[in-house]
């Protein structure tokens, strides 16, 4: 029976590998991010003296966008291999001991810090082009920003919570 049960959590402790998939696939579509990225670069470069301030910040807040998504991504699939897969070796002495400092919990506020930065450009873009919003769209999208902050708040609250469980667990 002990037999058995070694070797259902060696499977279970080998499946944590299929999450690189999902890692590799989100570097890839980073990538295609990318090169998205870099379109709205050169058409920002290219018709920038042709823009009026309003319109440039609009695409000056979508380039700040695109690179906080681009973080997101990064910072999920770094922590995530780093929580769930396999730490990294630091073999050169390159300066990788950084990455495991990422918790799941730090990640889960981080990820909704980045969503509410994302959400704050996205209405600020909104109300810089107002005009063309009714009032109910522009209240609801109040109200889903608020939501994610609202989010964002309790996500931190409660992180903040478990060190303060896990740091009088330690002092017993």
């Amino acid at each position: 029976m002990k037999r058995l049960e070694l070797a259902i959590e060696s499977i279970i402790l080998a499946s944590r590998w299929l999450l690189v998939a999902f890692y590799i696939g989100l570097g890839l579509a980073l990538a295609v991010y990318a090169l998205s990225f870099g379109k709205k670069l050169y058409e920002f470069i290219t018709t920038v003296f042709m823009l009026g301030d309003t319109d440039t910040i609009l695409k000056m807040l979508g380039l700040i966008d695109a690179a906080l998504v681009a973080s997101l991504v990064v910072m999920v699939i770094i922590s995530g291999y780093e929580n769930f897969a396999s730490r990294f070796d630091d073999q050169d002495g390159g300066g990788v001991h950084w990455l495991g400092t990422i918790d799941v919990g730090s990640l889960k506020v981080k990820v909704a810090s980045t969503i509410v930065a994302i959400s704050s450009i996205h209405l600020l873009q909104v109300f810089l082009n107002s005009s063309s919003y009714s009032t109910d769209q522009l209240m609801w999208l109040t109200i889903i920003h608020l939501a994610f902050v609202v989010s964002a708040l309790m996500l931190a609250y409660i992180d903040r919570l478990m060190g303060l469980s896990k740091g009088k667990k330690d002092e017993a």
